[in-house]
């Protein structure tokens, strides 16, 4: 199977940025089905290493690099994926599998044993990692997103605030889990395309603001260890 890589913009912008490019966007995309009023709440649940792995190869800009999340949508347990981002030379590429709620509560107490059985390879692979790189879940991460969706050039942009952290907190199934503001964590403008961007997409999210980087919402909900 091909691996296919999406190319992945990241700015971060202000308040007025965010209402002038969501006008434009509200022109010229169509908004995302599964969108509640426009926007919906991400719950992930990172893993890392004992040394930090992932947060550490973020942060020094390696260029090959991958991390693992379970993730789950508006509150609503029962459609949980896990999933494995990678990053390649600035391009960007995820894997993705099903897990129900009981299978994610295990994974989170360390109850592994039954994934290799799983016939999912996605599933597999994390149990391997967990077993020899002693990847564990890290930290919780909140945030609110409103996307939108372009078809020609297969692009997706989305705009994440209320960034939140659960700290050292694994149980990310619990509703009544505490998180608290991740920091100063900025409003994040992200644009994904395959192939091209379009020139309407490119006009559309155009500022005289734009701070191109490598932003990271993991790493930014680590700040307090």
């Amino acid at each position: 199977m091909d691996i296919v890589y999406r190319h992945e913009w990241k700015h971060e912008i202000s308040q007025a940025d965010l209402l002038c490019i969501r006008q434009r966007l509200r022109a010229v995309c169509e908004p995302d089905p599964h969108a509640v009023d426009g926007k919906y709440l991400i719950r992930s649940l990172y893993f890392d290493t004992p040394g930090d792995k992932a947060l550490r190869e973020k942060i020094d800009g390696v260029n090959l690099r991958e991390k693992f999340r379970i993730r789950y949508y508006n509150g609503d347990p029962s459609v949980i994926h896990l999933e494995k981002k990678c990053r390649r030379s600035g391009l960007g590429t995820k894997f993705s599998a099903d897990l129900s709620a009981d299978e994610a509560q295990k994974i989170v107490d360390g109850e592994l044993g039954w994934m290799m059985d799983s016939g999912r390879p996605l599933v597999q692979e994390l149990y391997c990692k967990m077993r020899t790189q002693g990847l564990r879940p890290r930290t919780i991460v909140d945030y609110t997103r409103e996307p939108f969706i372009y078809r020609p050039g297969n692009v997706r942009v989305t705009f994440d605030y209320n960034i939140r952290t659960g700290l050292l907190c694994t149980d990310f199934l619990n509703p009544d889990c505490v998180t608290i503001p991740a920091g100063d964590a900025p409003i994040l403008l992200e644009v994904k395309w395959d192939a091209y961007l379009p020139s309407v997409i490119r006009g559309a999210v155009q500022t005289g603001n734009l701070r191109a980087g490598a932003f990271s919402k993991y790493a930014q909900c680590r700040i307090y260890g």
